[in-house]
């Protein structure tokens, strides 16, 4: 049976949810792949915002459970009191409210895998049920005595320091033990800051495939938002974007649009990326490039030919290489070609021209 075209989808995949080419995100893909065969218990560990449920969802992707469900649960957002129910469900009856019997996310993840994200957060009682459900494979709901066999694969995150949990008593070292059969290290994006270019170019590519909105940062800008620590990490760079094409649309930001917190930055960190590296990453300087118009040739035909038709192919190409030069931002293009943005919208709808947006190379 062949398998190549599955095998290069999932690496596709794998490659569009996590970004970046920096030596640190080589070395997760790698551990990703590795760990995704075997039926291990996973712990992810790492800041708030870098992405730990995204490398939670690929693991399973490329196990043998990919076709079953992945089931998440943060156990931080659920109140200590509820947690149970909500893991192992509850017969009616169970508790006040408790109108109805309810499955859990063990019993809706069965077959697949069941990640438990702010692991750090669950109470020592807690603690010792998931324990032995990783021990013994079974568990009860609440309020119920039937046993409920369970197979499921657990992978577990925290942006918290288990270890110092352990030596200060608040988290089972049995547990940890269990959880931590194949740790991996998410880093902070400050630590994979040349990874910034490519991050920022496809937060832009899936922000224009929701038809929401596009922008485009200079190249000072980026080496701007390179020397910031981005404490929020990926989910900060997001949210920046996604407010700078609010306030920016279909424009060019350029350093002087950007936050104070991240222009305060630049003059306080020697640190950064240099624009050769943004330029081979992303290709930004093609938007200080002046648009070039070569001036076609023609040799007429001696059985003529419409002049009309002619005139307006030439107009859709140009309109189309001036959006393919400044990136699919119609604002930008309209400069470029000397025309107002709406009357270029107007001559996209005329001849039906689609904004160009760019797929992420990563």
């Amino acid at each position: 049976m062949d398998n190549t075209t599955p095998v290069d989808n999932r690496k596709t995949t794998l490659s569009r949810s996590l970004i970046g080419k920096s030596p640190a995100m080589k070395k997760i893909h790698e551990e990703i792949r590795q760990v995704a065969v075997s039926d291990a218990n996973v712990l992810i560990l790492g800041d708030s915002g870098t992405g730990k449920e995204v490398v939670a969802r690929n693991i399973h992707y490329f196990s043998t459970r990919s076709k079953q469900t992945f089931v998440p649960v943060n156990c931080g957002a659920i109140p200590a009191e509820l947690l149970e129910s909500e893991l192992f469900g509850h017969e009616k009856g169970a508790f006040t409210g408790a109108i109805t019997s309810r499955q859990g996310r063990f019993s809706l993840a069965e077959g697949g895998t069941l990640f438990l994200d702010e692991i750090g957060e669950m109470t020592m009682a807690m603690q010792v049920k998931l324990l032995r459900v990783l021990e013994e494979r079974v568990f009860e709901r609440v309020g119920g005595t039937a046993t409920i066999h369970s197979n499921v694969r657990i992978i577990a995150a925290t942006n918290r320091n288990l270890e110092n949990m352990v030596r200060e008593g608040k988290f089972r070292e049995d547990l940890y033990f269990r959880l931590d059969v194949f740790p991996i290290h998410l880093p902070a994006l400050r630590n994979r800051i040349e990874d910034l270019p490519l991050l920022i170019k496809e937060l832009v590519t899936r922000l224009e495939l929701t038809k929401r909105s596009s922008v485009r940062f200079t190249q000072n800008a980026v080496i701007a938002m390179s020397k910031y620590d981005w404490p929020g990490n990926v989910r900060e760079l997001a949210n920046q974007i996604e407010r700078m094409s609010i306030k920016h649309p279909d424009s060019l930001v350029e350093e002087s649009d950007l936050p104070g917190r991240i222009i305060a930055s630049v003059s306080s960190n020697n640190t950064g990326l240099q624009s050769h590296e943004i330029e081979d990453s992303t290709d930004e300087s093609d938007y200080d490039r002046p648009f070039e118009l070569k001036t076609p040739q023609f040799n007429f035909p001696s059985e003529g030919f419409n002049l009309k038709t002619y005139m307006t192919n030439i107009e859709v190409k140009i309109i189309q290489d001036a959006l393919d030069t400044t990136g699919g931002v119609v604002a930008h293009a309209a400069k470029t070609l000397g025309l107002r943005r709406t009357t270029l919208a107007e001559k996209m709808r005329k001849h039906q021209i689609d904004r160009n947006t760019e797929c992420s190379v990563c």
